[in-house]
């Protein structure tokens, strides 16, 4: 039961990593028509005591809306850029002095980010030279110390039931094993989407809800070598971390952490368990979880970090749940309050 849980947590989740540094963060998309302007948007942040925003794609008006905010920044590049980045050098040169080099006095930017969910595929190839002439434009251009890395679905894995017998799959893993050493040369972490919402429901009525929920009175639903996960979350974070401690253990290297890119529930749409009350449960749970500071059961005391999607519902997604994941409505109004505040004790 639990087997068939984690091939369809695996198929449809996105995003996990840990800096310990930071706590949460929250994505701005911006599949939308009807969004506020990003001065007001950054405005927001800052007053719920969200400390760093992902973009997935660089935006000159949003970074110049975050100059001088400090708020941690995670910039993303386009999928459709990947292939430029990878092969021409002078384009990742000028991709940096357009969207990095202008901003980076004023901008906290944390990670730059090759691509988001493209491995595996078609464009996964062009991940990892991507990341390289990245990183060489960053160096060249004076910005050395800010780490260039990926985000990847939880697609990526070929077992992850139980957690510690986490595995890349044998379409992933000739790219995100070259990826794991070069993270790991640098100690810089995976960014990786966990969505335990889709493993839910895929299958409600043999997933307890609550587990997925990371709801604190759950049950344990998975014991693993003695060690009890008593939500999703956790499983599916620890069912990464153990594929790139396999990946590093046979290069002789030490692990490469995890940062949940994404993670998130959705309140409305038809799905199933898509509700206000869930998706205040589940981030609110998630924001106090990631705050404690107390990790997973793989990295015990190892502070994570997430990211909860997403800012806004957004009116240009596909119909359903995907409109549906936003913390505000576009008027900036709450589809339900999540107090940020719990996570202060991470940062």
């Amino acid at each position: 039961m639990m087997s068939a849980l984690w091939i369809a947590a695996c198929s449809l989740l996105l995003l996990s990593s840990s800096s310990g540094v930071e706590g949460i963060g929250v994505n701005y998309g911006m599949i939308a028509n009807n969004l506020p302007s990003p001065d007001k948007v950054i405005a927001l942040y800052r007053s719920r005591n969200i400390t760093d925003v992902r973009l997935f794609h660089p935006n000159t008006t949003v970074l110049a809306a975050l100059q001088g905010s400090g708020l941690g920044v995670v910039l993303g590049t386009l999928n459709e850029d990947l292939a430029r980045l990878a092969s021409d050098a002078s384009f990742a040169a000028s991709w940096v002095q357009s969207y990095v080099q202008p901003f980076a006095g004023a901008v906290r930017f944390r990670y730059v980010a090759a691509g988001n969910e493209v491995i595996p595929g078609d464009l996964a190839a062009y991940v990892l030279p991507a990341m390289r002439n990245l990183e060489s434009a960053l160096h060249a251009a004076g910005i050395a110390g800010v780490p260039v890395t990926t985000a990847v679905s939880t697609s990526v894995l070929g077992s992850s039931y139980p957690p510690s017998q986490g595995a890349f799959s044998e379409a992933a893993l000739p790219t995100v094993g070259p990826i794991a050493s070069f993270l790991a040369s640098r100690s810089t972490p995976l960014l990786v989407n966990v969505y335990p919402y889709f493993a839910y429901a895929a299958d409600p009525s043999s997933v307890q809800l609550d587990y997925a929920l990371l709801e604190p009175a759950s049950a344990a639903a998975v014991t693993d070598g003695g060690v009890a996960y008593t939500n999703m979350f956790d499983a599916i974070v620890d069912a990464v971390h153990a594929a790139l401690d396999r990946v590093a253990g046979a290069q002789g290297q030490e692990g490469v952490e995890v940062v949940v890119s994404e993670t998130g529930w959705p309140s409305g749409g038809g799905g199933a368990g898509a509700s206000v009350g869930n998706a205040a449960a589940y981030v609110n749970n998630v924001v106090r979880h990631v705050g404690s500071g107390r990790g997973t059961p793989r990295r015990p005391g190892k502070a994570l970090e997430a990211f909860i999607f997403a800012m806004f519902n957004e009116n240009e997604k596909p119909e359903g749940v995907e409109q549906h994941f936003g913390l505000f409505q576009p008027d900036m109004t709450e589809v339900y309050h999540v107090d940020f505040t719990a996570a202060g004790s991470s940062s």
